[in-house]
């Protein structure tokens, strides 16, 4: 029975016949054309703007309840992320297993290489793209947690924005140029983003959350692993002659780094205003103390 279930997992997920056949293209892929994506951010921005602006207007200051749809939300996240992650990974597999030959009379190429530096020429085309497009349309899930955010009348920060929007275009470059490395970034995003929502849900269900800033910590671990296969994709692209998709990658190298500086900037205020928070709390119970003797 075990078995069975493996194996039709293992169909499921990567020999269906819609995952091999798959291409991306604007007739046949939903949101693939430049348009769909320039105009989908933009409703995002403006959308988000204006909620945010309407609620300040009528001067609504206290969070709206939205009842259980954030945990919703991040359950669905979770196993959505999971099954991505799930999928790609068979995916990657039986790609690797069926063009192995290939690799073993070229002596060009390892599994690993392959992970992160696409042969030139490479279509966007078949199993792992199919996955990569499923991760795109996942994205625009992500923007909900905006709007949560702002009925919860949490500030709207810039950062939030330009990382939920440059998050759904790279995915979408990804998939037009048929960019090297985005099979190991969706593995390492899918995985801590399962782990991440998994953690959400869990405290929006009211369970105990941890003692230390755990989704930031994660972000933290996600930029460092990215900025480090960036940098072997670099090392391949000059080594093997050529990864294809560079020139997108060059753009999205620096996007990453745009977002890796806003996030810093971010977590810096917001650590630097704990603090802050924390000595007036230290300040008053001390007067407090004087008061008492």
């Amino acid at each position: 029975m075990g078995l069975t279930l493996v194996q039709s997992i293992t169909y499921w997920l990567s020999e269906h016949p819609s995952i091999v056949n798959f291409r991306w293209s604007p007739t046949q892929s939903w949101g693939s054309t430049w348009s769909f994506v320039i105009t989908a951010i933009s409703s995002y921005v403006v959308l988000a703007n204006t909620l945010n602006l309407v609620l300040a207007l009528i001067k609504r200051r206290r969070p709206l309840p939205l009842g259980p749809i954030p945990a919703i939300h991040s359950l669905a996240m979770a196993l959505i992320s999971a099954v991505i992650f799930t999928g790609i990974l068979l995916s990657a597999a039986a790609e690797i297993r069926e063009t192995r030959w290939f690799w073993r009379r070229t002596r060009t190429t390892t599994p690993f290489q392959w992970l992160l530096c696409f042969p030139l020429g490479t279509r966007p085309s078949g199993r792992v793209f199919f996955w990569s497009y499923i991760f795109y349309l996942s994205r625009f899930l992500h923007l909900f947690r905006t709007f949560f955010a702002i009925l919860r009348r949490r500030k709207l920060t810039f950062f939030r924005l330009f990382n939920h929007s440059i998050l759904i275009f790279m995915s979408f470059l990804w998939l037009e140029f048929s960019q090297s490395f985005q099979v190991l970034a969706i593995l390492l995003t899918t995985f801590l983003y399962s782990v991440v929502y998994g953690y959400r849900f869990w405290t929006a269900i009211g369970l105990p959350s941890a003692c230390f800033p755990f989704v930031v910590n994660c972000q933290v671990v996600l930029l460092g692993c990215n900025l480090v296969c960036h940098f072997g994709v670099f090392l391949l692209h000059f080594l093997r002659g050529g990864c294809n998709g560079m020139g997108a990658w060059g753009f999205n190298s620096v996007l990453n780094v745009a977002i890796l500086l806003l996030f810093l900037k971010f977590y810096l205020t917001r650590k630097k205003s704990t603090l802050e928070v924390a000595r007036e709390d230290d300040a008053s119970s001390m007067m407090l103390k004087d008061k008492d003797t």
